[in-house]
Parts: structure tokens; C-alpha cells; sequence
């Protein structure tokens, strides 16, 4: 038994000095492996359009501890776009499989089987080429040849990667990114400063991921919250803010719907591509605003080692960058200008072939008319480069002419005609300078008491007619005529109406055309003067006539009196034909005969009408006491035609009283009548009007 102990012993001591031999030279093998490989390339080149073009013209791999590797990813990192731009391998590479990533721009090369080695991998990036199917290409495409996934950037020298992770919060996706590293770059959510980041970041990636942008400390304040640019503000307000820097918010972002705090790059189909959105630190249980993922930015930290595991390379496609036409006003030297990405301008009249006419930034030449010309981008061996026109444009010099317009009379409007051979009129009240008050071919002014000079000038696309062209307009003065009228006067009386002004044409409102005509009835009349230059002014008369009054009624009601005219004139009143006065009703006015009179104030005519007031008691009481014991009309006596005839209430005549029977004892054949109300009626004559009234006999 202890023989067996010690055999065991010795053998776990064997084991363990070999495993210690042994994990120290995998220390030692781990130790070596950790080189990065180092990528070198060449190739910075003019890309002809139509043509396929290798995108290096040399490329090196140097790995001292490695002698393969399992991919190398090659992307258009700039000015890349999807429906032109593609990277392909050409040549024969039996033992390179190749993948392309049309949304990314993105090419791997890895091995059909197994790893492939360093050489293969060089000579394959060698034969990759680029070809850009839009027939007029533009801009500058840059290559970045790595050995790692994650997207390189050749602007910042920085490596984007993005991490699917769907539903992940902004505050565990920052702690992921943080705890990231690629090849001893420290990680951090992706501070996107500048386009071309933002392209590929949010354009070149798929899904939706957060970035590194909060305003979570101050609301509407939006810094970078990761990396090496922590604190800076790149946002300031809500969607009608504004940026100091660079941002990319979609339309209407950011709103802080629901306390919204952190930056988010949309997913494929919300809003712009790449385009950015404000969440919550959840964001959505799910849909289009569900985080997808986030992105991975490498590069810039304090501690950072130095790699080479990216190459770039860029291409640029002659075109014209910009250009600037030129116009002239009649013939002259024109002098068009353009700038390109690449290669020498050359200038010709036709947009293929033709000859040359002359070469730089700057073409200069004389012309009588406009002309379209052509920059081309000329680069030796690129026959295809794309021609932009830019046009010399020769606008005509305008000659105008002006109508001299006919006189006018004071206050009317005044217009004035004129006619350019091009452009537009314009209408100015200065020889120089000021505004325009008007234009086209004609120019009506407001109405006019006085002489006016106004003056036009013809411009076409900024070419004038020359000096402004005075247009004088004389105005007539109008006939002067006397003040307007008002005749007051009796309706008996004619009226005259003269205009006051001889030698001249009127037009009266009743049709007469003589300078002066008679009326004869209360209105309102004009008269139009027209003199030798048809310049006319208007004179009116208010004519008021007043007509001689005409009683219709005298009203008696006890003892009062209202006198009734047909009309309601300027009219004074009276009942004894002295004393008048303007009311038309006299109160207690004792019982007799009177004289109502009616007179125009204006003296025009007066009219009378006789009336009579009865004077009788409102009751008696027929009891022989030897008070009110009889009822009559005080002073029938005076009036030998005059009666009086008493009724019941019923309408039954009780008796009839004149001047030799002037009262009543309250019988009825010799009978007593009861105390009630009864009417009577008194006409002073079979003539004479009748008058009403009531009153009680009490017992």
C-alpha cells in the first residue's frame, strides 16, 4: 500500500512539472501571437468612368509570429454609394472565396477551405478592383483594407463596429461598449462628429443602434456622454435647435416624447437613412423604435496602442466640382469658370468630341450670342470623363420707347404706355436712384391735381436700356364753379338755377343743357360744366320748398283741442289768430266758440277752421238740494242752431236740448232715470261738426 502511495505521488509530481513546462511555453506562444500584423498599401489613383480599376497598386502584409490569417474585409469608407459603387475580385485565386455586402460597400476575402496564408491574401487584394456602374460618376471613394470586422475609417484612423442586441437599454449598451476591446483599442458607444461618420455608422450598418449622445444632465443640451469626447455639446434645443458642430436628427427630432434622454440611430425605413431619434433609456417593447443593437467606436482613448491592422487607398473620379456661367449685356468677352476633382479642363462647344478651345479653371472669350459650352475633366488615358455644359449667356440690350401721353383733367388718373423690344418696364418717379413704382407696359398713376414727370427704364436679365426715359403728363385744370347751393323758398314760388359760369356745356341732371333752368318742385338738382378741354366739374342745389299748411281736423276732447294738418311743416298754431305757438294742442280752453289757425314759419301761406269747446259738468245729482241739480252745456244760449242730444247706454235717445230748453233734470217721461252714464252729442249748427261726450248722473 505505501509502495502504490509513492508510485501515485511520483506520478502527479511528473504531471505537474510537465504541466507547468507546458503552460509556460504557451505563455510564451500567447505572449508572441498577440503581434498585430502590420497592412501597408499604395495606390492613391484617377479613376477613369466605365473602366474597372484595381484599388491598390501595391499591398504588404508583414506578421512576424503568423503565417495566415482567416479574412480581410475591404470597404468603401467614404463616398460610397450603394446603387454605383462595387468591389469584386478578378484574376485566379483558387483557394479566396469572396462575400459582398452591398449595404455596407464591404468585401471579404477569407479562405474556401481553411485559413488562407498572408501571400494568398496579398496577391488577392491586389486583384481587387472597383467599378462604378452610374454613367456619370462624381466625387472621391476611399478603401479601407482591414484584417478585423469591424468597419475602419481611414479620416479619424478610428474602427466602428455594430452590435446586434435587441431590446438592450443606452445605459448597459454604454457598459458593453466600454468593456470592449479590439486589438487593445478601448472601446465606447460611437461619438459621430462629422458625415462621413455618419455614413458609416448609420448608413453602412444595419439595424437600429444607440450612440454615445444624451441630454440626460440638462434638458435640450445634448453632449457626447463616451469616449474621447466626453462633455462636448453637439446639440442645443428641441427639433427646431441647432448644432455648433455636427448632427443628424430626422425630421422633427428630437422631441422627448416620454422623457426621451438618448440618442439612437434609426433602423431601415425610419425616416432618412442613418438618420438619428431621441429614446428613452428602454426605448420600445418593440416595433421601429425597439434598440436593435448599438455601435462600437475604437480609437482615440488615452493608452490606445499604435496599430496598422487598416490600410486606405482613394480614387478620384474627374469631374467637375463646381462651375460658374457668365452673362453679358450685348456682345463681349465672356468668362466662364469650373473647377474639377482631377485632372486639367479642357473647354469645348459640343458635349463629345470637337476640338479643344481652351484649357483651365478660366475660359475667356468674345461672343455676339448666348452659347452653351462644356468642361471636361481631362485626365491623360481617360477618354470617358464626364463633360458639365456651362452656359455664356448673351442677353439683349432693351430699347424702349415711350407713348407721350394725352392731357388730363385735374383728379382723374393718368396713364402712360411704353414698349421694350425685351425685358421688363419699370416705372420710377426719380431720374436716378429709388424704387420702382410700377411695371410692365403701362403705368396708371393715382388721381392727379398737377403736372407729373415719371420715368421708365427696360431691364433684361440685368441689362438696361440706358439712362431712365422722362414722360411728362399735363393736367388740365377742372372748370372753378361757385359752392354748392341750398334754395329755401315757398312752394308758390319758381326757382332758378344757373351754374354760374358762361361759355361752356351743361349737362343738367333734368336733362336741360342751358345755363340755367327754372324748378318748381322740392329737390335735389346738379349741373355737369364741361369746358374747351372736356374737363368737367359738378355744381349741386338742394332746393327745400315749403308749402302753405292745410288743416284737416280740429280733435276736441274735454277741453282740449289738437289741431290735424296734412302735413307736418315748419308750422306755428293758434285758436284765437294772435297768439301762435308750435305745439298743435291748446289745453283747458274754456267752453266757446274759437278759430284754429295754421301759418308756414317762412311766410308761406297760413289756413284756418272754426271749432267750439262745450263747457258741461262731468256729473250732477238731480235730488232738489238745489246743487247741481240740473245738467247743460254752459252758453247753448248763445247759439240759436245749436242742440244737444242725451243717450242711455243702450243708445236710446233721452231728450234733446237747445237754446230755449238748455237742461236736463234727469227724467224720462215724467220718471226718474237711475244713476248710470250717459252720452250726448252737440252740433252747433246742421253744419257744424259734431262733438262727443260722456257724463254720470248720480243719485
Amino acid at each position: 500500500m505505501l509502495y502504490l502511495y509513492k508510485m501515485i505521488k511520483y506520478i502527479y509530481a511528473i504531471l505537474f512539472i510537465c504541466s507547468q513546462t507546458f503552460a509556460q511555453k504557451a505563455a510564451e506562444k500567447n505572449t508572441f501571437s498577440n503581434i498585430a500584423p502590420i497592412l501597408t498599401a499604395t495606390g492613391n489613383q484617377i479613376y477613369c468612368p466605365g473602366t474597372s480599376m484595381k484599388i491598390v497598386t501595391d499591398f504588404n502584409i508583414v506578421d512576424p509570429d503568423d503565417t495566415g490569417i482567416d479574412a480581410v474585409y475591404i470597404q468603401i469608407s467614404s463616398g460610397y454609394v450603394a446603387s454605383q459603387d462595387n468591389l469584386s475580385l478578378s484574376g485566379n485565386h483558387p483557394n479566396i472565396s469572396t462575400s459582398w455586402d452591398s449595404l455596407a460597400g464591404k468585401l471579404t476575402l477569407s479562405g474556401v477551405s481553411g485559413q488562407p496564408t498572408y501571400l494568398e491574401i496579398i496577391n488577392a487584394v491586389k486583384d481587387v478592383v472597383y467599378l462604378n456602374y452610374s454613367a456619370t460618376p462624381f466625387g472621391v471613394r476611399t478603401f479601407s483594407i482591414t484584417i478585423g470586422q469591424a468597419n475602419y475609417l481611414p479620416s479619424t484612423d478610428h474602427y466602428y463596429q455594430y452590435i446586434p442586441n435587441v431590446g438592450i437599454t443606452w445605459s448597459s449598451a454604454k457598459a458593453l461598449a466600454e468593456a470592449s476591446t479590439y486589438y487593445g483599442l478601448q472601446g465606447y458607444l460611437a461619438t459621430i462628429l462629422a458625415a462621413d461618420e455618419a455614413q458609416l455608422c448609420g448608413e453602412q450598418a444595419s439595424g437600429a443602434g444607440w450612440i454615445g449622445g444624451s441630454d440626460e444632465e440638462t434638458e435640450g443640451v445634448w453632449k457626447w456622454m463616451t469616449g474621447p469626447e466626453t462633455g462636448i455639446v453637439f446639440w442645443n434645443g428641441n427639433a427646431s435647435g441647432s448644432t455648433p458642430n455636427y448632427a443628424k436628427w430626422n425630421t422633427g427630432e428630437p422631441n422627448n416624447v416620454n422623457d426621451e434622454d438618448y440618442a439612437h440611430i434609426n433602423g431601415t425605413g425610419v425616416g432618412f437613412v442613418g438618420s438619428w431619434n431621441d429614446l428613452s433609456n428602454t426605448g420600445e417593447p418593440s416595433g421601429d423604435y425597439q434598440p436593435k443593437g448599438y455601435v462600437v467606436e475604437y480609437g482615440g482613448m488615452p493608452g490606445d496602442p499604435v496599430l496598422n491592422i487598416s490600410a486606405s487607398t482613394t480614387i478620384v473620379i474627374p469631374s467637375i466640382t463646381s462651375s460658374t456661367p457668365d452673362t453679358n449685356c450685348g456682345s463681349g468677352t465672356i468668362v466662364l469658370q469650373a473647377t474639377s476633382s482631377g485632372g486639367t479642363i479642357h473647354w469645348y462647344d459640343t458635349i463629345s468630341g470637337g476640338s479643344i478651345l481652351g484649357t483651365g479653371n478660366n475660359f475667356s472669350i468674345n461672343l455676339n450670342n448666348t452659347t452653351v459650352f462644356y468642361a471636361d475633366p481631362f485626365e491623360p488615358g481617360c477618354p470617358n470623363a464626364i463633360r458639365t455644359p456651362v452656359t455664356a449667356t448673351i442677353n439683349e440690350i432693351p430699347v424702349l420707347n415711350v407713348t407721350t401721353p394725352q392731357p388730363i383733367c385735374s383728379g382723374n388718373q393718368g396713364t402712360i404706355n411704353a414698349n421694350t423690344t425685351a425685358g421688363t418696364i419699370y416705372w420710377y418717379d426719380l431720374a436716378t436712384g429709388g424704387n420702382s413704382i410700377g411695371t410692365g407696359n403701362s403705368f396708371t398713376t393715382q388721381p392727379l391735381t398737377g403736372n407729373i414727370t415719371l420715368y421708365a427704364e427696360a431691364i433684361n436679365n440685368g441689362c438696361s436700356s440706358g439712362s431712365r426715359i422722362p414722360v411728362s403728363i399735363t393736367v388740365n385744370p377742372n372748370p372753378i364753379l361757385d359752392q354748392d347751393l341750398t334754395i329755401d323758398d315757398c312752394a308758390t314760388n319758381p326757382v332758378t338755377l344757373d351754374a354760374g359760369i358762361s361759355g361752356m356745356v351743361y349737362n343738367w341732371s333734368t336733362g336741360e343743357t342751358s345755363q340755367s333752368i327754372i324748378v318748381n318742385s322740392q329737390n335735389q338738382y346738379h349741373v355737369v360744366v364741361t369746358d374747351q378741354n372736356n374737363c368737367s366739374s359738378t355744381r349741386n342745389y338742394d332746393v327745400i320748398l315749403h308749402d302753405a299748411p292745410e288743416i284737416t281736423d280740429v280733435t276736441i276732447l274735454d277741453n282740449t283741442a289738437t289741431i290735424t294738418t296734412v302735413e307736418n311743416g315748419a308750422y306755428e298754431f293758434s285758436t284765437n289768430g294772435s297768439d301762435f305757438q308750435l305745439s298743435n294742442i291748446f289745453y283747458h280752453l274754456p267752453g266757446g266758440n274759437y278759430t284754429a289757425t295754421v301759418r308756414e314759419i317762412n311766410g308761406c301761406g297760413e289756413d284756418t277752421m272754426p271749432f267750439w269747446i262745450i263747457d258741461c259738468p262731468s256729473f250732477f245729482t238731480p235730488n232738489g238740494d238745489g246743487f247741481h241739480d240740473f245738467w247743460k252745456v254752459e252758453g247753448i244760449e248763445l247759439y240759436p242752431e245749436a242742440s244737444v242730444e242725451i243717450f242711455d247706454r243702450y243708445g236710446r235717445l233721452i231728450t234733446i236740448l237747445n237754446a230755449t230748453n238748455s237742461s236736463w233734470n234727469g227724467t224720462f217721461n215724467n220718471k226718474l232715470l237711475p244713476s248710470d252714464d250717459y252720452w250726448f252729442t252737440f252740433r252747433a249748427s246742421n253744419n257744424a261738426k259734431t262733438i262727443k261726450g260722456h257724463f254720470a248722473l248720480k243719485r
